[in-house]
């Protein structure tokens, strides 16, 4: 195999999906905190009450709290996130089992509340401050390097009932002083930062439907977030120059479905809404030439000032790390045979399959991935998510056999051998949901992603125990042999 021998093997969560202990130790909440379960076919809800106090839900995914309205849990709705799979109690023990596992590296969120509750506090929350210094120790203790996500899509829920999502300025400053607290009281704890997860998802998953005022918010809230991940950069740099500094991009490779021209040209401008732009600002520091084209179509005016296009440049990564599950297929021809996945839509591709939440399965869209945006931007790549939501089953003597997980990962591992032998500079692989967790498009248990099974359940029953899956087992062996054991 063609993986470095200081290649990184391990694993992600995330805070808001993983930690629970929603109203613990002073945190505040997020915006999962007042979100419901849901499903492949019925939609995850936000709960709220309205200005006139009625108890209100609606559709989480593109959400805006009305005027006069306010966020507010409900005691008879479930709330997947509030205990989550409580690694914030159990994270001993699942670090314990990710060093057996072999992992050298291991993905995790700071939940932004548990730091500054509301966001506007001028000192942190120290209980906040010291539960993750002791996850960070223990990993270091454990030979497990953190690479630490500092939003994931988990901004207090305060600033987003007083400001909106990212749609005021002002959040650049408080994201700045998040930053600045964390990356000093973390400093040699943590090398690997990732600013803002699938930073592009506020332009990618917009509906067909979408008017010019939502590009108009969604190309201003990317904005804001772009100069204050170039700032976050910045500041990693000055208070600890070994920081290694990352964007995370949804990755999804797109491909055109039919020869026609107008489809290899619609795929083309696919790629440049969803995939370049958010990188070719972040790695490149300054928007590029299409951009122009793509605030045209919908009469997008930025809120942009020279300081910002300075940092912009001043704020470039050092790497570029990204998700990956599956591909879609675009057209302009009428095409009704639609598929869904990761909170996306593209056209059946014929020549693939697909997993029970419409995911087309295809490790080769992830070595032409690779080699797509490393003769972009060539600066090294890590792989962050990259994992397959199944059923699983405990057999009545506690063993949980997932051959499908196991084939899923191995042909994705073969796919980035080979991009690594054909000239990619490829450091990490940490595959998604390592220890299962509430799925963030659904809010489900059963959509399951681990090596490591957690006895939690969609009706919020559950021990919390972990298991053993088979794959656990295998993925130990692709760690311990650098990638060249794949039996």
């Amino acid at each position: 195999m063609a993986f470095k021998k200081n290649f990184f093997w391990g694993g992600a969560i995330a805070a808001n999906q993983a930690e629970g202990a929603w109203n613990v130790d002073g945190r505040g909440m997020a915006k999962t905190d007042v979100t419901t379960g849901g499903s492949v076919k019925a939609p995850r809800m936000v709960t709220y009450v309205d200005k006139d106090g009625n108890k209100c839900k609606a559709p989480s995914h593109h959400f805006t709290l009305p005027d006069g309205a306010h966020y507010q849990v409900f005691e008879d709705e479930l709330y997947p996130n509030h205990d989550a799979i409580d690694f914030y109690h159990h994270y001993k023990e699942d670090i314990a089992l990710l060093k057996e596992m072999g992992f050298t590296m291991f993905r995790l969120s700071i939940s932004w509340s548990r730091i500054y509750p509301t966001g506007e506090e001028d000192k942190p929350n120290q209980a906040g401050i010291d539960y993750y210094r002791s996850v960070f120790e223990e990993l270091k203790k454990n030979g497990i390097e953190p690479l630490v996500s500092i939003w994931h899509f988990d901004t207090p829920l305060a600033l987003e009932e007083k400001y909106g999502d990212w749609l005021d300025r002002r959040y650049i400053d408080l994201y700045e002083k998040y930053v600045r607290t964390i990356f000093t009281e973390f400093k040699g704890l943590v090398h690997y930062w990732l600013t803002f997860n699938e930073i592009n998802n506020t332009i990618n998953f917009l509906p067909d439907t979408a008017s010019d005022e939502d590009f108009q918010n969604a190309y201003q809230h990317l904005h804001y977030q772009f100069v204050a991940s170039a700032r976050a950069v910045r500041i990693g740099h000055e208070i600890d120059p070994e920081n290694m500094m990352g964007c995370m991009i949804c990755g999804i490779t797109y491909y055109p479905l039919t020869p026609d021209p107008k489809d290899i040209l619609h795929c083309q401008h696919t790629w440049e809404k969803g995939i370049f732009y958010s990188g070719d600002v972040q790695c490149l520091g300054k928007y590029p030439t299409y951009a122009k084209r793509l605030w045209d179509e919908h009469n997008v005016k930025l809120d942009i000032t020279e300081q910002d296009i300075e940092e912009l440049a001043q704020g470039k990564m050092d790497m570029y790390t990204f998700s990956y599950y599956m591909t879609q297929a675009v057209t302009t021809h009428k095409n009704d045979d639609v598929v869904g996945g990761n909170m996306s839509f593209g056209v059946r591709n014929p020549y693939l399959t697909y997993s029970d939440w419409g995911w087309a399965l295809d490790p080769d869209g992830l070595q032409y991935y690779l080699e797509m945006i490393y003769n972009r931007y060539e600066i090294p790549l890590m792989v962050v998510e990259n994992g397959l939501g199944a059923f699983d089953t405990v057999e009545e003597d506690g063993s949980i056999h997932d051959p499908y997980r196991v084939d899923y990962h191995r042909a994705h591992i073969k796919a980035m051998d080979v991009a690594v032998e054909n000239g990619v500079d490829l450091i990490a692989y940490t595959t998604w949901g390592c220890i299962d967790l509430v799925s963030a498009g659904t809010g489900e248990m059963r959509k399951r992603y681990g090596f490591i099974y957690v006895d939690k359940h969609d009706d919020g029953t559950g021990t919390f125990e972990r298991k053993r899956k088979d794959s656990f087992y295998w993925y130990k062996k692709v760690c311990e042999s650098n990638g060249a054991d794949l039996d």
